[in-house]
């Protein structure tokens, strides 16, 4: 195997330990043994690429942020209804975090180690865009009430999905998190979409959520 494949290999087994155990233990109690350990790779192979774990912690959040925001562009790229897309985002927040630990493990960090000093994407700032231009587009499009503010609810849209998912793991129910996002829309959408529309959206979202 090349050298250059073979330190990719080696980065990514580091990232995916990392990520298992800051989901297991949490940052504060996760330790670099277990995370070597788990990674089943060398300590020398470890401080190859990262100097210590507070840059290891920082590049899972930065890789789970670029891997989660190219699938929602892919989904987005299909460009159907801005609320439906939204919908599809919150299916994605689920899906990721089932297939890709590092994903999963970004979500939780992102929030316990609070400054976030990353590559300088800012993901927050990101996320809050994205979902102001879906409200807005979906308000153009019909599907919020007139009465509706797009920032403000742009604004609770990310609050309740990020939230979901905290509470979430700390009640110790992440694999319940498919009913939490079905039960954060089933109280809202009714809220926010214009009469006789509430139905249909929360059939999609029970369909796109038991997929």
């Amino acid at each position: 195997m090349p050298r250059q494949v073979r330190a990719e290999v080696t980065r990514e087994a580091v990232l995916r330990g990392a990520a298992t155990i800051f989901m297991r233990l949490g940052y504060a109690n996760a330790s670099l043994s277990e995370i070597i350990d788990e990674a089943g790779v060398t300590k020398g192979a470890l401080y190859f690429h990262f100097g210590s774990k507070e840059e290891l912690a920082r590049a899972v959040i930065d890789t789970g942020v670029e891997r989660f925001g190219e699938a929602v562009q892919m989904r987005l790229r299909q460009r159907g209804p801005a609320l439906e897309s939204a919908i599809e985002t919150s299916v994605l927040n689920v899906d990721l975090s089932e297939s890709d630990a590092v994903v999963r493990a970004m979500f939780r960090l992102i929030v316990e180690i609070g400054d976030y000093r990353g590559d300088e994407t800012r993901p927050f700032d990101r996320w809050i865009e994205a979902m102001r231009e879906l409200m807005t587009r979906a308000k153009d499009e019909g599907d919020l009430a007139d009465h509706v503010d797009v920032e403000t609810l742009s604004t609770v849209l990310l609050q309740s999905l990020i939230g979901a998912r905290t509470v979430a793991e700390a009640l110790g129910r992440g694999d319940r998190l498919t009913e939490q996002i079905e039960g954060m829309w089933s109280v809202m959408l009714p809220a926010i979409v214009p009469d006789g529309k509430a139905d249909y959206f929360l059939q999609f979202v029970a369909r796109r959520l038991r997929v």
